[in-house]
């Protein structure tokens, strides 16, 4: 019996993202399941739906669970950025196997450390009342914060398939200070599986010294690792493969629970 994968995508973005890396480990023997996060199903220039500002990363956690409990075993789960906090929230709850985070966005009292995370806050600001409503994707921001080690024509097709994101739940991420209902707390005792973190040196979304403290949250359970080429788009930047690699040979040891159900 092959093991399974849930790859849960980043802000802005959906099941799509993951394409790549579902048939990379497809073709290794794993069973891979990449669902849209709430609301994030529309074409990319279609009206967003009307509950999607106010979503909670609570509810994108919510809803994952509810998928993993229709499944024959506790799945793998990997995670990119926003994705990589709502893999945190169900390790949390102990429903994975296994968790491999990349470029995780991080869980409520981790503080950035880079000066782009500091901007990218203090730009927010100038947004109004984002935290209710949908935030639109911008192309600038996109190609010089997310996939600036993608070539610019890549840059304009990847950008092309980006959706709008709930302001609630980016509120949620860069400002958990000011969110009484910690919706984004991990409690890191609760998070009993092994985890592979995973930075891009370049990335400056989630800075490799933020995602290093994500890690550190879990000691004793994780293993970091920091790719010095990458950035923060790890999923479909130049040398992928390498990096998926990677995270398939360390799902291959036995302690990270990968290697018993393999079947190629």
């Amino acid at each position: 019996m092959s093991a399974t994968i849930l790859m849960l995508h980043g802000a802005f973005c959906g099941s799509w993202a993951f394409e790549p890396w579902r048939q990379f480990f497809g073709a290794h023997g794993y069973r891979c399941i990449a669902p849209d996060l709430r609301h994030h199903d529309r074409p990319p220039r279609a009206t967003p739906h009307p509950d999607l500002g106010t979503t909670s990363i609570r509810d994108y956690a919510d809803d994952m669970a509810e998928l993993i409990a229709g499944l024959d075993e506790k799945p793998i789960v990997i995670g990119h950025s926003m994705g990589g906090l709502v893999a945190q929230k169900l390790a949390e709850r102990g429903l994975v196997s296994a968790a491999v985070l990349l470029a995780p966005s991080p869980p409520w009292g981790v503080l950035t450390s880079s000066e782009y995370e500091a901007a990218a806050a203090l730009g927010m600001m100038t947004a109004g009342t984002f935290w209710r409503e949908p935030l639109q994707p911008l192309f600038q921001i996109a190609a010089d914060q997310s996939l600036h080690r993608l070539p610019r024509p890549q840059q304009k097709e990847v950008f092309s398939r980006f959706v709008p994101e709930s302001g609630q739940a980016v509120f949620e991420i860069m400002y958990w200070m000011m969110d009484w209902r910690r919706a984004s707390f991990v409690d890191p005792s609760r998070v009993k599986c092994p985890m592979l973190v995973v930075a891009g040196s370049k990335d400056r979304i989630n800075s490799a010294a933020t995602v290093r403290r994500i890690a550190q949250r879990y000691r004793g359970r994780t293993d970091f690792h920091e790719f010095p080429h990458h950035g923060h788009w790890l999923i479909g930047e130049p040398e992928w493969e390498d990096l998926a690699e990677f995270c398939r040979s360390w799902l291959a040891v036995p302690a990270h629970g990968g290697m018993a159900h393999q079947t190629a």
